[in-house]
């Protein structure tokens, strides 16, 4: 198992490498001088071509592309983002300081997405081709077919204009956190749902299942005891993920929302052209989905026997 650790490691070495040249090259490919616009944003006038020229040297803008790179790269492994030219502050630390407000509406969305999808799927798998699950059916392909921020706006006009229950945006009470979950959670429900409906399917025509039925087992025992959990093993990983995904990925959602988030943080450094936070966010976001893919393989090594017996390199002789 340790050694099976050890690869995991390793084989995600390269990955985050990856991740972190697409980051600097989306600075160093960008349209633009960075230099003139960095310092565009911290003089009160326009730049002259000594200054830029002076900033580029301080700076190693002028260093050759490798040895620009191995400082970059150099500087993450220490916790160095880069500073922000619109605030003035260290990226990570102006990521860190709006993390907990992603959270605030990530983690309640991604509950509420994998409570419903479990319930729905499974009743929808144990009652197929009935009209629940027919509707279950529709109202999913509906959901995923409606683009998030339509979503949020049609949440908005019907529960914070028509019927004024709740805050348009802003954040606040726990008043201000339904709107915003509603929408993360709504907008990922479906395909979770078509998962855990296909994949308990497949599950109550298995051997096992069909022998437990045979041995006159309840059905209450051969569902929660015999399938849910082996039902799950595909729904892990693809949750695992879209948390992910929820966690790097709400800059829409913040947005229409004025959530003073990590996603909406991001959305107004790009409009200004703030480099060092699109380069921060994408390494930030690409180590994120490489961490929680370790963490769902090592689960998976839990859950499932098949996948132990591979890490542990098979049967071992007696």
């Amino acid at each position: 198992m340790t050694g099976y650790v050890l690869r995991r490691l390793l084989s995600l070495v390269p990955t985050w490498l990856g991740i972190s040249l697409l980051a600097f090259l989306l600075a160093t490919l960008s349209p633009g001088d960075p230099a003139q616009l960095i310092l565009n944003a911290q003089l009160d006038q326009p730049p002259t071509p000594v200054q830029i020229e002076a900033f580029r040297e301080a700076n190693g803008l002028d260093d050759p592309f490798l040895v620009q790179y191995g400082s970059f790269v150099a500087g993450l492994l220490r916790g160095d983002f880069g500073t922000s030219f619109r605030t003035g502050e260290p990226v990570l630390g102006e990521l860190a300081a709006r993390f907990p407000s992603t959270l605030q509406i990530t983690v309640p969305a991604f509950a509420l997405a994998l409570l419903l999808a479990i319930l729905i799927g499974v009743l929808s798998a144990l009652r197929r081709n009935s009209l629940a699950d027919h509707t279950s059916r529709v109202a999913a392909l509906v959901s995923d077919s409606v683009p998030s921020f339509v979503l949020a706006y049609l949440l908005i006009i019907v529960f914070s204009v028509q019927l004024g229950l709740l805050p348009v945006a802003g954040k606040g009470g726990w008043d201000h956190l339904v709107l915003p979950v509603l929408t993360l959670a709504l907008a990922t429900t479906a395909s979770l749902i078509r998962l855990t409906r296909s994949s308990f399917l497949e599950v109550l025509g298995e051997d096992y299942v069909r022998t437990a039925r045979a041995m006159g087992l309840h059905w209450r025992t051969i569902v929660f005891r015999n399938a849910l959990k082996n039902a799950l093993i595909p729904v892990v990983t693809v949750a695992a993920l879209l948390f992910a995904g929820f966690v790097t990925g709400t800059a829409i959602v913040e947005t229409v929302f004025a959530w003073p988030g990590v996603g909406k943080f991001v959305v107004d450094s790009i409009f200004a052209r703030d480099y060092a936070v699109i380069q921060g966010f994408v390494v930030f976001a690409g180590t994120v989905f490489v961490v929680v893919n370790l963490l769902v393989d090592l689960l998976y090594v839990r859950l499932d026997p098949r996948v132990r017996l591979s890490a542990t390199g098979g049967h071992r002789g007696r």
